[in-house]
């Protein structure tokens, strides 16, 4: 299981796909995004009700920073890539299909859950939250099932 998460450009002998490249820049960025949004949010709590703590500047200030972050990031990777190696094949396509598909699931958890609280007049404190919850439970999915798909491979059906 620790071979699954050693980061290296080279790992068992063959050289890390720009995709999963990117799969690891997207799945520690949103993790990352979402623990700062968590710090900020949390830190202005000591002093007044959680939903009463202005949560909509660190939300927007995250998710940008993490999507400025993540452009940079993808340029710096491509840019020391070899030439052509931006290039997607079949493989390459379908892992992201994969990951996506299963990654999309939070998207509608989310969905739902934010409907059912703003069908029982919940606090919009906690609808945003569990959006941006789902959104970042997403991406983390999808992140990690592309990166164990790249690293142990995974049935087509």
């Amino acid at each position: 299981m620790s071979g699954l998460f050693y980061i290296r450009f080279i790992a068992r002998g063959r050289h890390m796909s720009f995709e999963e490249k990117s799969a690891w820049i997207m799945g520690v960025l949103a993790a990352g995004a979402y623990a700062v949004y968590l710090a900020a949010v949390l830190g202005l709590a000591g002093s007044m009700p959680l939903t009463d703590v202005p949560y909509v500047a660190p939300l927007l200030w995250t998710v940008g920073s993490s999507i400025v972050l993540s452009i940079v990031l993808h340029i710096l990777i491509r840019s020391l890539s070899a030439k052509g190696a931006g290039m997607k094949d079949q493989r390459d396509r379908e892992i992201y299909r994969f990951g996506e598909h299963i990654g999309q699931s939070f998207v509608v958890i989310g969905a739902v859950a934010a409907l059912i609280m703003a069908m029982a007049e919940v606090n919009q404190f906690w609808i945003a939250n569990a959006i941006y919850l789902a959104f970042v439970a997403s991406a983390i999915l999808a992140s990690v099932a592309k990166i164990v798909a790249y690293r142990r491979g995974f049935q087509t059906w």
